[in-house]
């Protein structure tokens, strides 16, 4: 049997700790080098664990040893480090959104293509145990024909905690580049693919203020729409309606809620691993939680790059894929184009929905 794949990660942020938790106990994976630009940072994310060295980032684009590049920077630099890493001849797997446009995204497949490399892309919570079941509801017909959807994210915004968060303000960010790629994978693997979209946006605020960290009090521009809100026509005819905000304090909405002609389907928080599935059927007025269907139990986020890992090593399809990442892109591309043009936007791209995770499907499967 292969050994593990050796993975080289790029960037050493706030995500990275969960990443190296997740990455460094996979018996199919092994996180060899961290690289960023600022070495002390690097240095400091690897301390906790022994076998993983900080290097430099034309040491770990030109190691032989490194055969996946793990991208964990921030959106402006995702296209420069995949783009780097696919010139290097190694696969990547980057945090969401996998680049800033669709423009850039497809330079990103098409220089893959060329190479013969893989891409991958957050989120992975799609793999967990609570959105996996929930397919699994729909695809059974247990609440019927899907009818529509709800989908709602709100925050009043990541300035109160984030020591620099700047990046979720520019291009690439606000709510929906943020945290709708969690959302919206989650709708297009129940509902499939969208063919069209509507909405509106607004930027309430000019200026944000940082709540914590070392530059508390300090005050930045708002270049983006921080209330986002959209209708979403998949192709099967189901509608989704979305609000994804910055700007809400407080609120009661569920995350996620799929409408069936013989039910509806209440889904767990997508930004997370959350299990808890409900449904309420026709003539039945109480909520019940079906069993476990599918999912990964115990996953936690860097189960993407383990499943990615696997299907190289078998040559099979992984399930976070660059295809589900760039439909999820175009979906968010659109939505904003059309609320700016007040009209509504057709989605051309779409995916083949990965095969479902398999019920009992413990997170240190994959084994190569």
């Amino acid at each position: 049997m292969a050994g593990p794949l050796n993975i080289g990660v790029v960037g050493a942020g706030n995500i990275s700790g969960e990443y190296l938790e997740t990455l460094t106990r996979m018996p199919n994976v092994h996180v060899a080098q961290v690289a960023t630009r600022d070495v002390r940072q690097a240095q400091e994310a690897v301390a906790p664990f022994p076998g993983t060295r900080a290097t430099s980032l034309s040491q770990l684009y030109g190691s032989d040893e490194v055969g996946l590049v793990l991208n964990l920077t921030t959106p402006e630099a995702h296209l420069e480090v995949s783009l780097a890493a696919i010139a290097a001849g190694k696969h990547i797997y980057g945090e969401k959104p996998l680049a800033m446009t669709t423009e850039e995204a497809r330079s990103i497949l098409a220089r893959a293509s060329a190479a013969g490399v893989r891409v991958g892309c957050a989120p992975d919570t799609v793999l967990g145990v609570g959105i996996q079941t929930a397919r699994m509801c729909v695809d059974s017909g247990d609440i019927g024909t899907p009818i529509a959807a709800t989908a709602f994210m709100t925050t009043p915004g990541h300035e109160r905690w984030h020591p620099d968060p700047e990046f979720y303000y520019r291009a690439g960010g606000g709510p929906l580049f943020d945290m709708g790629p969690y959302y919206l994978s989650a709708l297009v693997l129940l509902l499939g693919p969208v063919r069209r979209v509507s909405g509106l946006s607004s930027k309430p605020r000019d200026t944000r203020t940082i709540g914590s960290g070392p530059r508390a009090g300090t005050t930045f521009v708002v270049d983006v729409a921080t209330h986002v809100t959209g209708v979403l026509e998949h192709e099967g005819g189901a509608l989704s309606t979305i609000m994804m905000s910055f700007d809400v304090w407080a609120s009661k909405l569920p995350r996620i809620e799929v409408y069936g002609t013989e039910g509806t389907l209440m889904v767990p928080d997508p930004g997370t691993f959350a299990v808890d599935v409900h449904i309420c059927r026709a003539g039945d007025p109480t909520w019940h939680r079906p069993p476990v269907l599918g999912g990964c139990s115990g996953a936690a986020r860097g189960i993407g790059v383990a499943d990615m890992a696997h299907a190289i090593a078998a040559g099979t399809a992984h399930r976070a894929s660059a295809e589900l990442a760039y439909h999820v892109l175009d979906v968010m591309e659109s939505l904003l184009t059309a609320a700016e043009s007040d009209r509504s936007r057709r989605v051309d791209s779409s995916f083949e929905r990965p095969a479902p995770v398999p019920a009992g499907t413990p997170d240190l499967l994959y084994a190569g």
